[in-house]
């Protein structure tokens, strides 16, 4: 049989071509332009493709011909900074090509083939290298160093390694047996890469968010699942997630996002100053843009493309954290392409295989021993927008028997303007058993106790909620009394976080572990002052309580709160005496 078939059937993105002699998965170019789709069932003679491009023109005849590759990512130095599309395309240089409107059938390299960088070899003549081990090192940006490693299965004695200045495609190492090893490699994305071993989840991610890392924490290598209604806030939890946590390379998949969103984030993203360096953060991220009005089968296909882009990172020995937004998105297009396909629907038309789906791909996080020894690791955090905010729809259910985190976002607090909106009752962590010791090592040995009180408070102040919506709160005792307002502070003070402040947006762990103390010591001066006769309303206002919530908008808040709290009790002391 010859690689080029013809068009037999065209539904939507979904062609059938006849006369192919193709493999699942074979990447194969569709009609007299040549756009790109990718092999997704076979009958005989007969696959079917979805295609990444739009499909209106194309008519039955036209040829197809198999390339006999699968869809691969080029990883090698220059990912850093680029903006992709769905495949891999850099959306910079389509402009350029063909202006701000994306044209069919141009392909474009996913990393720059003619730029040379400074390659400093770390192997010489005579050393025994095996599969995944690190040869070189490329400066990349200012803040990352690329480490060229050799492809997994690749492995012998090195005959010659040179330093220098090279393109990604010359040849950098030459093993005995022949082979000649290039900066740059290719690699399927539907198939993970390899690593030794992975580990146990012992090593929380700081996001500066204090009611995930305080109350929900995430660890390093787990998986967390935002669902939340239309306008809770999801894309700005995400976007601060990725200015913030301590991962060193951030991959952003607005996969299926509104253009107008997308635009945002495109616009704000190489603007932002990263924290940590002071310089762009873009010098460490990865941004793959697929918006709602771009071709579906490429929204399915974006995916799979940051996961893996975010794998090669790990190999290095790096943390990276990948913002999927939103897998809800990723899942219509999959429902879309199984209707074209007249596959049996599953629940509410999704495919039969969504869940195993969502767990292919969340099960691709995770922190591992690297093939080089190195420890790296891949964060997941995917945004799930359910229809009308309701959780029990599939792709919402699918995700959280995956993941270990769940922030669930409430349309009800971002009316409030509480924001992050994330619901304190109904959100939940799995990691803070596995991720105490480390607490209690690099923070405080109360840390966990601290959680559990504060987490109570906000427990037991739901219960008096119900209570004051009945009889009001002037009925309450004045120890109840005490503990809505100490819940009120934990609200105010801890949880709510403007994300838009520069000073608010990040609070470090061990701030948050402060903030969380003077609420409680907060609680407990004020107990005993009333039970040495002081009013609750005089205790509640002392100045220098307001002084100490108000303080977390100024600089160098930290080294102040001590000595605020010391005040605070202080004055609360003083609120009994005068009574």
């Amino acid at each position: 049989m010859s690689k080029e078939g013809v068009i037999y059937r065209i539904s939507g993105p979904v062609v059938t071509a006849t006369g192919m002699s193709a493999a699942m998965y074979n990447i194969v170019r569709v009609g007299n332009e040549g756009l790109m789709g990718e092999v997704i069932e076979l009958h005989g003679d007969k696959a079917v493709i979805q295609v990444y491009e739009d499909t209106s023109g194309i008519r039955p005849g036209e040829p197809v011909v198999n390339t006999g590759e699968t869809l691969s990512v080029a990883l090698g130095p220059g990912l850093l900074t680029e903006i992709y599309d769905g495949i891999q395309r850099p959306l910079a240089t389509l402009e350029k090509v063909m202006g701000s409107f994306i044209s069919r059938g141009v392909d474009a390299d996913g990393i720059n083939m003619e730029k040379k960088w400074a390659f400093e070899a770390t192997v010489s003549a005579g050393d025994e290298v095996t599969s995944g081990q690190v040869i070189g090192t490329v400066q990349e940006t200012d803040t990352i160093v690329h480490k060229v490693m050799l492809k997994p299965g690749v492995s012998g004695v090195v005959k010659s390694a040179k330093s220098g200045e090279f393109n990604v495609t010359e040849t950098v190492c030459t093993l005995e047996d022949g082979t000649e090893v290039q900066m740059m490699q290719k690699w399927p994305v539907r198939t993970p890469r390899p690593y030794k071993q992975k580990y146990a989840p012992d090593t929380p991610l700081i996001t500066g968010m204090r009611i995930l890392d305080f109350l929900f924490p995430l660890a390093k290598g787990g998986a967390a699942g935002i669902p939340g209604p239309f306008g809770s806030g999801k894309t700005v939890t995400q976007q601060s997630l990725a200015k913030y946590s301590d991962a060193q390379i951030v991959v952003y998949i607005g996969c299926g996002e509104r253009g107008n969103e997308m635009t945002e984030v495109l616009d704000e993203f190489p603007h932002l100053i990263d924290p940590n360096t002071g310089q762009p953060l873009m010098n460490r991220t990865v941004m793959i843009a697929n918006t709602s009005n771009m071709p579906v089968a490429a929204r399915e296909a974006s995916v799979y493309t940051g996961i893996t882009i975010a794998e090669y990172f790990r190999d290095m020995g790096y943390d990276v954290a990948l913002m999927a937004d939103s897998t809800s998105r990723w899942a219509e297009a999959m429902r879309e392409i199984s209707s074209r396909l007249e596959e049996m629907p599953g629940e509410e038309g999704y495919p039969a295989y969504l869940s195993s789906r969502l767990a292919e791909f969340y099960e691709r996080a995770g922190r591992v021993e690297t093939m080089d020894g190195g420890d790296g690791s891949v964060t997941v955090i995917g945004a799930v927008s359910p229809a009308g905010g309701d959780i029990s729809e599939p792709v919402s259910q699918g995700t959280l028997r995956i993941v270990k985190v769940f922030w669930g976002l409430d349309a009800r607090l971002a009316r409030q303007r509480h924001f992050p909106a994330i619901n304190w009752l109904g959100s939940y962590s799995l990691y803070p058993q596995s991720l105490n010791q480390w607490f209690r090592d690099n923070i405080a040995q109360d840390f966990p106790e601290i959680r559990t009180e504060i987490s109570g408070l906000l427990q037991v102040e739901a219960e008096l909620q119900e209570i004051v919506q009945l009889v009001g709160s002037d009925a309450l005792p004045t120890d109840q009394q005490l503990t809505l307002e100490v819940a009120r502070m934990i609200r105010e003070y801890f949880l709510q976080q403007n994300a838009f402040h520069e000073v608010d947006a990040y609070s470090g762990i061990e701030q948050q572990y402060k903030m969380a103390k003077a609420i409680l010591t907060f609680r407990d001066a004020a107990t005993k002052a009333m039970a040495a006769g002081g009013l609750l309303e005089d205790v509640v206002n002392v100045q220098a309580r307001t002084d100490l919530m108000r303080g977390r908008f100024e600089e160098g808040y930290l080294g102040k709160i001590d000595a605020l709290t010391e005040a605070m009790v202080s004055e609360i002391a003083d609120t009994a005496e005068e009574n």
